[in-house]
């Protein structure tokens, strides 16, 4: 089952759960319950999800990896109510479950609640942080950015280089327009496109053009590929600096094959 939701064949994975309930209902095990819920859950499944939980429901209870699936089943097809029930009964809860109502409350868009449920773990994990983070950057308000600011200078030895930490980290300080904290992460992330161009974005927005050309020279020096959205930036930095030898020399750098573009078009239009 495993194999066949990893391979994204969610259909087949429910279909082999079927076939060994058919043949031996009492060696179901947990995982395999875990695993068929997965499946409803991509499938977006309700109907079989749900008769899932109330056939194995005693089982699910007993297993907090199947009750974390079963959560996530609820809090991605929208049953928030159903999954916060499921949740207030449990008198342990697991990292692993609290990131499932972390996730849940991001996907059905009660980031506060997210942030709100992160007070309650006790030794968070990476993953968890990461929710954090995300949530925060979707409300974007000093206060989350506060509480990132200070997950971040308490954070365990061996999160400091994590790369999916950093990165929400980095979107919250984009989103919160804290761009000395933003370059500050930016020099720590996976260096491509999308990472310059978000921090390009930001300093657009903040009309700080010599910034983005400074970035483009890393860009050139890491030899980082341009992409349309990266060159509109650095033509938007151009009309804002307003000196035609720079003009000249950016507009040269653009790949030929971009000029069909219609938003470099309008940019350069705008730049000229």
């Amino acid at each position: 089952m495993k194999k066949f939701n990893d391979k994204k064949q969610f259909r087949n994975a429910l279909k082999l759960f079927y076939e060994c309930e058919k043949s031996n209902n009492e060696m179901i095990s947990g995982a395999a319950v875990s695993q068929a819920l997965k499946s409803c859950t991509n499938m977006k499944d309700f109907q079989s999800g749900l008769i899932l939980h109330q056939r194995y429901s005693s089982q699910i209870e007993k297993n907090k990896y199947s009750l974390s699936s079963l959560i996530h089943f609820y809090m991605q097809l929208g049953d928030v109510n159903h999954a916060q029930i499921l949740f207030d009964k449990l008198k342990s809860k697991t990292v692993g479950i609290y990131g499932a109502m972390m996730k849940g409350y991001i996907k059905n868009n009660m980031a506060q609640k997210a942030i709100d449920i992160f007070s309650q773990i006790t030794n968070p994990d990476e993953k968890n942080i990461s929710l954090l983070f995300n949530a925060c950057a979707r409300i974007a308000t000093d206060e989350a950015l506060n509480l990132v600011k200070q997950v971040l200078s308490n954070l365990p030895d061996q999160y400091q280089n994590d790369k999916y930490i950093l990165t929400t980290a980095f979107d919250v300080f984009i989103k919160c327009k804290d761009l000395p904290n933003a370059e500050r992460i930016f020099s720590k992330l996976p260096q491509n496109t999308i990472s310059y161009g978000n921090l390009m974005s930001a300093f657009n927005k903040n009309n700080q053009p010599q910034k983005i050309f400074e970035l483009y020279e890393q860009m050139k020096i890491n030899q980082i590929q341009l992409n349309p959205s990266v060159c509109v930036l650095l033509i938007n930095a151009c009309s804002a600096l307003g000196i035609y030898s720079i003009s000249k020399s950016i507009s040269e750098q653009i790949p030929k094959s971009y000029f069909d573009n219609i938003f470099i078009n309008n940019a350069l239009i705008d730049m000229w």
